[in-house]
């Protein structure tokens, strides 16, 4: 089944907690902590993979969960990490969260990208001992892993497409041209999931793509043309199929035209070749007009072909046409990048160590940032000296400076990263 659109939940795995221990053994007196750290929770990694051609495996497999790290132990065992979880998708996913914002677009085989990250393991007791501090009984706990709510979006990599109505023998010259066996039958809408065929033109090798059968209003979502216009997007060039025998070979032109250029990207501009189909059995007399009939609507520049994929007719110059197409726009394309050069880096300035207070209308004080968010993350708010810990890094941080200038009384409750301690 072809799936090229999902909904994932994907959780990373959460760290394991460090332990609180002293050596007991005989004969030693005051052996001393030895509580080891917690392992690091497990990446959730994104792969892309060519032997993937659909997401059919995240339709009924919503969750994507990775393990946790393992908690430490006595005499300094340190628990143990997994292995990262590699998730393979097929070449062309575009990851977005729920806003719409593309997180990753994996566009290359075996490009990776670490959709989540896992959170680090905290430190056993041994980690907190020094001079001034020989018995510790202070333990992190993990960090969590993230969580993401994920828009798997699949847009096929394809350097031509094949376009136009229903039934205008797309999926015969796919069949014709290349090693691909879509569905054919003398009916509308017979190709519902869009094919790939890898065509040898000369000395060369085309991806070509048969989209499914555009209708008026599917850029709107009408059909099935909205779910199949996102696979025309990264193609390079389009050939635009025509039916010769249509009654208004005008209007059937006009139709999907009009489509691309209302998609939520315009793709009307995109370089095409507009082929007249199914000419066996017309006189070339008929051919010739159904071609000047078009050639009144057709951009200045636009190539203009009949073809017959049943006898063959047209089809090695219209390969060899496209052939010429691609070379042109890649041309063009690369000339642009050169041009444009390489960007110039930009240089932000990100401090973990950057917090914020705020007297919120509860009347708690609510502290933010980066750094002391993930400190309060790893305290063990039930052990008093893990929250002491806390306090002393608050301390040094200056954050209890900020509370007192804030009027801070005693007895008022502090919140950081959904936690609660009182000042």
């Amino acid at each position: 089944m072809f799936v090229d659109k999902v909904k994932v939940s994907v959780s990373a795995g959460d760290g394991g907690n460090g332990a609180v221990s002293f050596r007991h053994e005989i004969y030693v007196d005051k052996g001393g902590p030895d509580g080891g750290d917690g392992g690091d929770g497990v990446d959730v990694i994104f792969e892309a993979s060519r032997n993937q051609n659909t997401l059919a495996t995240f339709r009924f497999q919503k969750q994507i969960v990775a393990e946790a790290g393992q908690n430490g132990g006595k005499r300094r065992m340190h628990g143990r990490s997994g292995q990262d979880l590699v998730v393979k998708l097929p070449v062309g996913t575009v990851v977005h969260d729920q806003e719409g914002t593309a997180l990753a677009d994996l566009a290359q085989d075996g490009q990776q990208v670490i959709i989540a990250g896992g959170g680090k393991g905290g430190f056993g007791n041994a980690h907190f001992t020094s001079s001034t501090r020989q018995a510790p009984r202070v333990a992190e706990k993990g960090e969590l892993g993230d969580e993401l709510e994920l828009v798997l979006e699949l847009k096929m990599i394809a350097d031509v497409g094949l376009i136009g109505l229903p039934n205008a023998g797309k999926s015969t010259l796919l069949s014709v041209i290349s090693n691909a066996r879509p569905e054919i039958a003398n009916y509308p809408f017979t190709t519902l999931t869009p094919n790939l065929g890898v065509v040898d033109i000369d000395d060369e090798s085309l991806l070509v793509a048969d989209i499914p059968g555009l209708i008026e209003g599917a850029s709107e979502g009408k059909g099935l043309g909205d779910e199949f216009l996102r696979h025309v997007e990264r193609t390079q060039v389009l050939i635009h199929l025509v039916d010769a025998y249509q009654d208004d070979l005008a209007g059937a032109y006009r139709t999907i035209q009009a489509e691309l250029k209302a998609y939520k990207i315009d793709m009307s501009a995109k370089p095409q070749i507009v082929v007249v189909s199914k000419v066996d059995g017309l006189d070339e007399e008929i051919i010739k007009d159904r071609i000047k009939e078009l050639k009144k609507l057709v951009p200045k520049g636009t190539k203009l072909m009949a073809i017959s994929s049943k006898s063959g007719q047209g089809v090695k110059e219209l390969l060899r046409t496209v052939k010429a197409v691609v070379a042109a726009v890649r041309k063009k394309h690369a000339e642009i990048v050169k041009e444009a050069g390489e960007p110039l880096p930009v240089l932000t300035l990100k401090s973990d160590d950057a917090w914020k207070v705020e007297k919120t209308k509860a009347g708690y004080y609510a502290v933010s940032g980066r750094k002391i968010e993930r400190f309060a993350m790893r305290t063990d708010f039930d052990n008093p000296h893990s929250v002491a810990r806390l306090r002393d890094i608050m301390k040094k941080m200056g954050i209890m400076h900020g509370l007192t200038r804030q009027g801070i009384e005693p007895g008022d409750k502090i919140h950081v990263k959904n936690n609660s301690l009182e000042y």
